[in-house]
């Protein structure tokens, strides 16, 4: 018989359910009512709008379900899918943003690395400080902080006047409008969100893992090589998605510090919605968008329930 069971004549009586209960129920309904609401009606909604003919009017397109004549009228367009293969331009958008991203995110994971191992090793009471001079840059506007890198890369900026002033370039550099400039926006960005992971990871570490590798006659190196970056491996996957995921669709620092061979996704999404005043189109992209992100982080989640 289960525990909080009683026998009454012979049969067994199981305790009536209390409020907590429901109470509990209904706060682990409420983060699945947010994705709901917030996450899962809005794609379909995009969805939709992929799916509609364009239309001059307000809004710029024929829904593909709709009543026509008294008549339920389902006309679902998949030319705006098929455009998007017909069309080169998306193609180079999506890879060079991939690229983009992996470039960006790799330099992340190699600056924030050490930054993140410092943290972690660092006496208990300079981890609060350090964490905070961490995320300090969010106290600023994202947009100005992207601002800021103009009049840095910028011809006449603060950094070619330096390196002109110190003798060692005669004339000024192009930095800004090229890719480099993207990568390094992106990177200056989405750093904290590398870093803050893999803290959390490294931090969680038992040193003594490595004081009994150390006894066993192990060095260092070979230590953090067998040991820590193994157990760590958890918190690269988590800031790598973190970083990677949205500098995909990144739109602001490519249109600020980008030029016209900077060619991303998020820069066509914005130009089909209010240049071309092409809804659907821009619709099609997103979505497409969307599944070529999923594919991977579904990838990565087998690995590590595989590695589990």
């Amino acid at each position: 018989m289960e525990r909080g069971e009683r026998r009454a004549g012979g049969a067994v009586t199981r305790p009536a359910p209390t409020a907590g209960g429901g109470f509990a129920r209904a706060v682990l309904l409420l983060p699945y009512a947010w994705l709901v609401l917030f996450l899962l009606v809005p794609f379909l909604v995009v969805i939709g709008v992929s799916l509609s003919t364009k239309e001059l009017g307000t809004p710029p397109f024929v829904p593909p379900v709709g009543w026509a004549d008294r008549a339920l009228r389902v006309a679902p367009d998949l030319g705006n899918y098929s455009y998007l293969l017909d069309d080169p331009l998306y193609l180079v958008a999506y890879l060079n943003s991939l690229k983009v991203a992996a470039i960006a995110t790799a330099i992340c994971l190699a600056l924030g690395y050490p930054v993140a191992y410092g943290i972690a090793r660092a006496p208990a009471p300079w981890r609060p400080l350090l964490l905070t001079l961490v995320i300090l840059p969010f106290w600023t506007s994202f947009l100005i902080r992207v601002y800021a890198w103009i009049g840095i890369l910028a011809p006449n900026g603060i950094l070619n006047n330096l390196l002109i002033g110190a003798g060692v370039i005669d004339a000024p550099l192009i930095m800004l409008a090229t890719e480099p400039a993207v990568i390094l926006g992106i990177v200056y960005s989405y750093l904290p969100f590398m870093i803050l992971p893999l803290y959390a990871t490294l931090e969680r570490l038992d040193p003594s893992l490595i004081e009994a590798a150390s006894d066993l006659g192990c060095r260092p190196s070979a230590a953090f090589l067998r040991i820590t970056l193994p157990l760590s491996i958890p918190g690269m996957i988590a800031g790598s998605m973190l970083v990677f995921v949205p500098a995909v669709g990144e739109f602001v620092i490519p249109d600020l510090l980008g030029g016209t061979d900077s060619l991303m996704i998020g820069k066509i999404v914005w130009d089909e919605f209010f240049s071309n005043t092409d809804w659907p189109v821009a619709s099609a992209v997103a979505v497409a968008l969307l599944l070529v992100l999923i594919l991977p982080l579904l990838v990565v989640q087998r690995l590590q329930e595989r590695r589990q």
